[in-house]
């Protein structure tokens, strides 16, 4: 069925990130994409085509700072200046939580928005900026059908003992279980894999989100089993600014020591991870390039928590058929991979250094029990399809 444009949102604390795409002829196809960054700072305002040009940016000063509200009204009046007669049909939104009732895409009402809301606890850095502009468009186009897409949903097919988390009963009834993230991202590389690698697509696979935020997936036959982040984004691997997996202990002792909760989130969520490490930045091209010792610290750090974890993960699926590196690092550092890939050469992982520097797909050698891929991942792709697939059950088709 043809239907009009869908405008897919990611709305986060400091930016929004936008992408319109022409759903007429089948398989969506990118018009154009773009953010306005640095809310309640120093707001800029850039779009690209379909194919990355540039189409216009814009900038104000600080006392323009911006919130959700005038970014949202900015982008949907550009849209409306540049493509005065395009009817958009729908408006597609990646949410992180779903909790344990939303496992699958859903139009947005003013129930699904207050259940939401309520799962703001647990995603309290996510959240909250995720369910602004529904709100916002709920107030100011009452008529624009909304979907809410979720990080969450992909995971809801893990065995119970690897969502548990060993608390009380009252704590799990309450929704402390391991929920798992970047679902959005995995289940677009579950949906290519069949054609590029079938045997992946089939087997026991790790899927690697190499990012800013970053985690890692167990998959067999494309169904998560099991994955490194739980009951929130915070948890698994060293992120650019996350800590990752933490003892328990040491936020009660940071607590004795007298810092308050919003403190100790603060240390957890932006001053960790790569930056923490590091002492310099969070970004892992910098720290390639960089000779300081903390930052060689840092990428070590990284690349030995991947590798942990992946052995981890090849535990729960009892072997390991194929390594899948996605996302902005796991893409774009042939260095990083091929570090990574080294260091679980004893799962009879081997890379082939020329493919791996031409950057994939395919990267392992001939004789490497593992295979080993390159798939650039593509949420906003997802966020499309889930909202066309909404529509067509609203109406029958």
């Amino acid at each position: 069925m043809a239907h009009g444009p869908i405008l897919v949102l990611n709305a986060g604390s400091s930016s929004l990130k936008f992408a319109l795409y022409d759903c007429a002829r089948g398989e969506p196809s990118l018009m154009l994409r773009g953010r306005v960054e640095g809310l309640h700072a120093k707001p800029a305002f850039r779009v690209y085509d379909g194919r990355g040009g540039l189409l216009d940016e814009h900038r104000w000063n600080e006392v323009q700072a911006l919130d959700q509200r005038r970014a949202l009204a900015h982008v949907l009046g550009w849209i409306g200046a540049h493509y005065g007669s395009l009817r958009i049909e729908a408006v597609s939104h990646r949410v992180v939580h779903g909790g344990t009732r939303y496992t699958e895409p859903v139009r947005v009402d003013e129930q699904v928005l207050a259940d939401l809301e309520a799962l703001v606890p647990l995603a309290p850095l996510h959240q909250p900026h995720n369910l602004a502009p529904m709100r916002l468009l709920r107030e100011e186009r009452p008529e624009l059908p909304q979907i809410a897409c979720f990080d969450t949903a992909f995971h809801i097919t893990q065995p119970e003992v690897a969502r548990r988390i060993p608390l009380p009963e009252e704590y799990v009834r309450a929704g402390v279980w391991r929920y798992g993230f970047h679902g959005l991202s995995y289940e677009y590389i579950v949906s290519v894999l069949p054609q590029l690698a079938p045997q992946a697509a089939q087997g026991r696979t790790v899927v690697m989100h190499l990012g800013s935020g970053a985690s890692l997936c167990a998959m067999v036959g494309g169904r998560s089993v099991a994955t490194t982040m739980g009951f929130t984004p915070l948890d698994g691997l060293v992120m650019a600014t996350r800590c990752g997996s933490i003892d328990p202990g040491v936020l009660l002792y940071l607590q004795r020591q007298g810092m308050s909760a919003d403190e100790i989130q603060h240390l957890l969520y932006h001053r960790s991870g790569l930056l923490g490490v590091s002492g310099v930045t969070g970004d892992m091209r910098t720290l390639r390039e960089s000779a300081d010792p903390r930052a060689r610290a840092a990428v070590e750090l990284f690349v030995y928590r991947v590798v942990r974890e992946t052995g981890s993960l090849a535990a729960a699926m009892q072997g390991l058929d194929a390594l899948v590196f996605t996302a902005g690092i796991g893409e774009n550092d042939p260095g990083v991979r091929a570090r990574i890939c080294r260091d679980l050469a004893w799962l009879g992982v081997e890379v082939d250094e020329a493919l791996n520097e031409a950057g994939g797909p395919r990267v392992h050698a001939p004789a490497s029990r593992v295979g080993v891929w390159v798939v650039p991942t593509d949420e906003e792709v997802m966020l499309v399809r889930h909202a066309l697939r909404v529509l067509d059950q609203s109406t029958g088709n």
